[in-house]
């Protein structure tokens, strides 16, 4: 009469095999603990008891005029950057997706050469070519529709902005829309649907979540950015991280500059966590 083995050692091995994908997370988040827990943790510190304890520095923030505009300036330029970057992304990672292999590559290269390039270099060079004399008033003037007042304008900001985020909408449309079936577009258009319809009611919709998680990393970079509206912009014009910058800089009030930087922080965190729950949501609805 045979036994059977004991299961114990089976099952602590899998376990051991279940906890590994975790082990292997704790260098990340140790790093993040510290380079980026510690620090925050001072900030809200510094927010809430400098120069004494309370909430003064919130409420501060939130009863003066100045600081609600820059915050709505923040808003209102991420919300204009989403907007003409997913305008630019989507045909270009459609053309992506057409394209040959060498074309494909080709098109690849040039939407990463933002990542290999410095920022700063990158915006002093949108200074160059936005100047009353750049390269693209010469352009605007030579057909006759300039020149225009670029530099030190919202709209300037906003155009090296775009370019900046571009690979941050183009990417994940990109990576959606190489996983459509295309014999969808082929299936609707034997029933009868135009190709522009097939594309706006087939195509469309399946590369939404691309879109959606596209438009929403850049938003959410855009909240942040310092050196291109500092550069680009005009102090009338500043956004909340170049007000944070004069608070904790140019007049150390730390304690406030750390408040605004919480508040920033939290409603990027919000907006974060509904755009997630948006395609959390999204997906499951797709679901068969």
């Amino acid at each position: 009469m045979t036994t059977a083995p004991p299961a114990a050692p089976a099952s602590g091995a899998a376990r051991t095999a279940a906890r590994r994908p975790a082990l292997l997370l704790l260098p990340a988040l140790a790093a993040l603990l510290v380079f980026f827990g510690v620090p925050l943790a001072g900030i809200v510190w510094r927010a809430l008891t400098d120069p004494q304890p309370g909430l003064a520095n919130f409420t501060w923030f939130f009863t003066h005029p100045a600081n609600l505009d820059a915050l709505g300036r923040t808003f209102t330029t991420a919300a204009w950057t989403t907007l003409a970057a997913l305008a630019l992304g989507y045909p270009y990672a459609y053309a992506m997706t057409r394209a040959g292999a060498r074309g494909r590559a080709l098109l690849t290269l040039l939407v990463l050469v933002p990542f290999w390039t410095s920022l700063m270099v990158r915006t002093f060079a949108w200074m160059i070519l936005m100047q009353d004399s750049g390269l693209i008033n010469q352009a605007l003037g030579a057909v006759g529709l300039g020149p225009l007042h670029l530099i030190r304008t919202p709209t300037g900001v906003v155009v090296a902005m775009v370019q900046m985020l571009l690979p941050f909408m183009v990417l994940p449309l990109y990576a959606v829309m190489a996983g459509v079936d295309r014999r969808l577009l082929s299936a609707a258009r034997s029933l009868g649907a135009r190709p522009a319809a097939a594309f706006l009611q087939v195509y469309v919709p399946l590369s939404l979540p691309g879109a959606a998680a596209g438009a929403l990393t850049v938003f959410i970079n855009a909240l942040g950015f310092y050196v291109t509206p500092a550069l680009l912009g005009s102090p009338e014009d500043s956004l909340l991280s170049q007000e944070i910058f004069t608070q904790v800089n140019g007049l150390l009030e730390w304690g406030r500059g750390g408040a605004m930087g919480v508040v920033l922080l939290a409603m990027t965190l919000g907006l974060l966590s509904l755009g997630a729950l948006a395609l959390h949501l999204s997906g499951n609805r797709r679901r068969p």
